[in-house]
């Protein structure tokens, strides 16, 4: 076996495992519940208006492509685990609004050179494992002039931080790969995209009644919060540590008022590609 087919190999069983993961639970009741309002200010801030040939990467259930497609944007929304358009399907007839869905890998995705307007991902294309190759195609697909938006969480925000602390009860990751959280550090997203507009904010998320009910909710519905406790499923007392060290992050997180409230950082990038008039 040459090491170019042991290489192609390994990475159809990274994606495989990927395509798995973010099938476990209910990432569209994630995506509804929780982060809905992020789709709406990546759509806004790219400027996105009616006509725009619009591709969404690692769209999940539509959190961005459903708000593009309600400004009369041509949006096509694609990802990695198709499972996950059920749920953005039945949301964008409930919205009135018409897209097509397509399955595909953001690190090869499956159009042409300079074929969309506007080419947007929100907290998607940050969990593809090898970011360089993701940032390619964003590149590549948008055309000259066009603009991409792309919104990640930050390594020192909320997120970045549940991760952190996922890592110690999770399998080592696979050689390579990069940490997706890497996508929210601005020096980071300008090496892959070059000349780029970064703006931090955060999400205010109100929808927990405190602490507990948080981890309850991700270890449920969140696919990567699943995938770490299946790896520690048969050791009851990391499972108990994981358990208390997601609860000591939410409270480090929250108000610590009434109503429990948390405060999620994430960097909105936007990029113009400049390809000499192509």
């Amino acid at each position: 076996m040459s090491e170019s087919t042991g290489t192609l190999g390994l990475d159809r069983e990274l994606k495989a495992k990927h395509r798995a993961m973010w099938g476990l639970g209910n990432y569209p009741a994630v995506a509804a519940q929780v982060i809905a309002d992020l789709g709406p200010v990546l759509v806004g801030e790219c400027g996105v208006q009616e006509g725009d040939r619009v591709l969404d990467v690692a769209a999940g259930s539509g959190n961005a492509a459903i708000p593009a497609a309600a400004l009369g944007a041509q949006v096509i929304a694609t990802d990695l685990a198709p499972e996950l358009f059920v749920a953005g399907k039945e949301a964008a007839a409930l919205a009135g609004v018409e897209l097509d869905w397509q399955e595909a890998d953001a690190e090869a995705l499956p159009f042409r050179d300079n074929e969309f307007d506007v080419v947007l991902s929100c907290v998607g294309v940050m969990f593809a494992p090898h970011h360089q190759r993701a940032a390619d195609e964003l590149l590549r697909v948008c055309r000259s002039g066009g603009k991409i938006g792309v919104l990640s969480w930050t390594p020192t925000g909320f997120i970045g931080e549940m991760f952190k602390t996922m890592k110690p009860y999770a399998p080592p990751p696979p050689p390579g790969t990069q940490p997706a959280p890497l996508w929210g550090d601005e020096n980071h997203v300008r090496d892959l995209l070059g000349d780029v507009v970064t703006r931090k904010n955060v999400l205010r998320v109100d929808r927990f009644s405190g602490p507990e009910d948080f981890r309850d909710f991700f270890k449920k519905n969140y696919g990567p919060t699943i995938a770490v406790y299946r790896n520690i499923a048969d050791d009851p007392a990391r499972t108990q540590a994981l358990d208390r060290d997601l609860l000591e992050l939410a409270k480090k997180y929250g108000s610590g008022s009434e109503p429990f409230a948390m405060e999620w950082e994430y960097l909105l990038v936007t990029a113009t590609p400049d390809k000499g008039g192509v």
